[in-house]
This record gives C-alpha cells, sequence and structure tokens, in this order.
C-alpha cells in the first residue's frame, strides 16, 4: 500500500491489463508545492513546505522530501519544522495555482467532456466512449499524463478501473508521478488486499470501529456479517463499505457536480481573547466566503462557524437561514449570531467561516422585499474591483491593519470554470 511521503507505491507495466475499465481518477502531485518548485528551480530535490513562514500558519503542502520526515497537510509550520528542520518554507500563491489548475483541467477536457472535479487538484474522467479517438483507458492515461507534464511542467498520478472508488484508490497507490491499471477482473482481488482505512470513506473514527472488531483489511470486511458492520458504522456507512469492499460502486462521473460547501479558516498567531478582534475576523471571513460563492454561481441555506481554543478544544455551530444566499454581510451576521451563542472560556487560536447546503443562485422566487438589495449591489461592485485591480483593492474599514493569521488557504478550493 503506497503511503503519502511516496513510499511502498505500485505502478502498472506497459502491457497492463485495462479490459473493462473506463473511469480515471487524476490526482496531481503534491500540487501547491509542486508549482512552487517549478517556479524556483533551486528548490527541486530539497525538503519543501507551502505555509506561511513564522507565526502559528498551518502546512498547505509538502513535498515528498519533506513528506518523509511525517510532514503533512494541516500539521502547524512549527510541528512540521520540529519534524524536518531543513525543510524550506515558502509563502502560497493560490492565484498561481488556480491558473495552473485551469490549464490542467483543460487538457483533462480535451481527451473527454465528461470531467468531474474533486478540488484544485484533482479529477474523475470518464473516457468510455472517447475509446475511437484516443485508445483504450490506459493508453489515454499514459497520453494524458504526458499532456500534462509537457505543457504544464507538473506530474500526476492516474487510477485506471472500472469504478470511480477503485480508481481513486489506484491513483493514490501509485503516488507519486505514477499509474496504475486495475482491470475489472482484477478488482476484487485488488480491493481484497487493502487496509480497511484504504476505503474510499472510512475516516480515522470509523477505522478504529472496524479494527478494533478485528478486521483491518477489506478481506476482513468481505467476512464479517452486516450486523457487525451495521453495528460498527451505522446502517448507512455499514452497508456502503460493504458494498465498496465487492467493487460495488454505482456512481457515475458527475460534471454538474456541485460543492457542498464553501469555507475559510484563520489560524491566529497569537491567541486571541478580544471580541472586537475575532468578530472582525470573522466578518472578513464570511466576506470571503461571500465572494467564492457569488464567483461560482452559489448561493448558501446554512451558515457554519467554527472555533478552536488555545487548549485545542473545537466548537462548531451552524444556522439555517431564512433564504438562501450568497451576500457577505448576510453570512456575517449569522456568523455573529453564531458565536455570541458560545461560551468562550479560553482564548482563541482558529476561527473559520462555511457556507453549507449549497444551490444554484437565483432558483428561487424573488420575495416582495429584498434586504439584501443595497449590500447586494455593492458587493457586486466589491468583485468587479477585485477582478480588475485583485483582491484586497477595496475592503471594509475595519479590516485594515496587519495579517493576524498565517494566511491560510481556502478549506477545499475548487478549480475555476473552464467556458
Amino acid at each position: 500500500m503506497g503511503r503519502g511521503d511516496g513510499t511502498g507505491r505500485l505502478v502498472s507495466p506497459p502491457d497492463a491489463d485495462d479490459a473493462g475499465t473506463g473511469i480515471l481518477h487524476v490526482d496531481m502531485d503534491a500540487f501547491y508545492a509542486a508549482v512552487e518548485i517549478l517556479d524556483d528551480r533551486t528548490l527541486k530535490g530539497k525538503p519543501i513546505i507551502v505555509g506561511a513562514p513564522e507565526g502559528r500558519g498551518v502546512v498547505s503542502s509538502a513535498s515528498y522530501e519533506a513528506r518523509r520526515f511525517g510532514v503533512r497537510s494541516a500539521m502547524p509550520v512549527g510541528q512540521a519544522l520540529r519534524l524536518c528542520p531543513t525543510a524550506i518554507v515558502v509563502m502560497p500563491h493560490f492565484e498561481r495555482y488556480l491558473a495552473l489548475s485551469a490549464e490542467v483541467m483543460r487538457i483533462f477536457r480535451e481527451f473527454t467532456p465528461l470531467v468531474e472535479p474533486l478540488s484544485i487538484d484533482e479529477a474523475f474522467l470518464d473516457v468510455r466512449g472517447a475509446r475511437r479517438l484516443w485508445g483504450s483507458p490506459g493508453e489515454i492515461a499514459r497520453m494524458l499524463r504526458a499532456r500534462v507534464l509537457d505543457e504544464t511542467g507538473l506530474t500526476c498520478s492516474v487510477g485506471v478501473a472500472a469504478t470511480k472508488h477503485v480508481a481513486k484508490m489506484a491513483s493514490t497507490i501509485s503516488k507519486p508521478d505514477g499509474l496504475l491499471i486495475v482491470a475489472e477482473a482484477d478488482t476484487a482481488a485488488f480491493l481484497a488486499a487493502r487496509p480497511v482505512r484504504a476505503l474510499w470513506g472510512v475516516g480515522p473514527k470509523a477505522a478504529e470501529a472496524l479494527e478494533g472488531r478485528g478486521i483491518r483489511t477489506v478481506a476482513d470486511v468481505l467476512e464479517a456479517p452486516r450486523s457487525v458492520l451495521d453495528r460498527a458504522l451505522g446502517a448507512a456507512t455499514g452497508d456502503r463499505i460493504w458494498h465498496l469492499a465487492r467493487g460495488v460502486d454505482p456512481r457515475e462521473v458527475d460534471t454538474e457536480r456541485v460543492e457542498k460547501s464553501v469555507g475559510h479558516e484563520e489560524t491566529f498567531d497569537v491567541d486571541i481573547d478580544d471580541t472586537a478582534i475575532l468578530r472582525s475576523e470573522l466578518r472578513r471571513l464570511a466576506d470571503r466566503v461571500g465572494a467564492r460563492l457569488r464567483a461560482n454561481g452559489w448561493e448558501a441555506a446554512t451558515i457554519a462557524i467554527k472555533v478552536r481554543f488555545a487548549d485545542f478544544s473545537t466548537v462548531n455551530r451552524s444556522q439555517t437561514l431564512s433564504e438562501p444566499t450568497a451576500v457577505g454581510q448576510r453570512i456575517g451576521d449569522a456568523a455573529h449570531d453564531l458565536f455570541a451563542s458560545i461560551d468562550r472560556r479560553l482564548p482563541v487560536r482558529l476561527v473559520g467561516v462555511r457556507a453549507e447546503k449549497l444551490r444554484p443562485a437565483g432558483v428561487a422566487p424573488p420575495s416582495l422585499w429584498d434586504d439584501d438589495e443595497e449590500w447586494r449591489r455593492l458587493e457586486g461592485a466589491l468583485d468587479d474591483a477585485a477582478a480588475r485591480f485583485g483582491r484586497g483593492a477595496v475592503t471594509r474599514a475595519t479590516l485594515l491593519g496587519g495579517m493576524r493569521g498565517g494566511r491560510t488557504l481556502p478549506s477545499n478550493p475548487r478549480p475555476p470554470r473552464i467556458d
């Protein structure tokens, strides 16, 4: 089983059987770090951490050289540097990542229109209808990898399989810069040998629940009674894992996939106990969430916040709005209401704002009174200014001043849409 640092990777030989396949999962290798290395060749072959170099920022990405020391995404940069003291910390350049993501997604769509982006650096492709034009799925995967490298200078790993679930597992095992093909007839054997944690959707808690019952591999899942899975995971998750372990995954590549949520978080350089500062940060994050919603044509029905205290305890609160919105002012008001409901006994280390239950904007019939009309017009003007002069060219007066946090990147950023 491949690991996050690239050791134990498996790749297919040039003559690998791809019978019965048709789904590709393409995952860029250490994307943010790879882009930084692409733009500064002196970084090549060195342990790289993408994140704020001082304070308490978190790791946005790390090169494989750094990962071999135990460095992982979302880890505090200070902890990462203790694990890998020779690492070079570079600031993230999100606009550059978006630009290269757009190039990568364009290449994908030249092979097939059936592309489902999962995030800024990975996507599913259905190439079953592209055989006549490009060849078999394995041949398409090889051509795609070569095109991405030739046109962007970046490497990617590709899993080829009969289902989305197995294709995603295969790409993970082949990283970095690998290709792993799992023929349909080989699916059962491929799955049986994998640890239960490799199943898509089995997180740490679910894995612990299964392992506590002696279920450590997919083969163990196959032998376990359904009742045991249901007791360990709940009926819904137990049913899903039972099917995935048998290679049953009816999900198609969804080109109209809508992101489930949009969020931004900020980890502060020092713990903050000042209510005015915390409310200001929530307002700033809400404005960024609103801007992302508008840029992608979404509205949110639910607003959630996350507050992490100095002792790392974390509180989450959410509120369903009377009407879905993409207005940052309305999102910020909801965030403030939620924040006021939290009992704060310790200084705050991190705050986050998230928009959930997304839907396309404008699908609801217009109401007689639009309380957000003025804010909608103002934020539209801010969007225009950001498009012309860059984000932050115009901002609230209350948000002026030095940065308090580690310049964290948006959570689960989506690639830009390709027209």
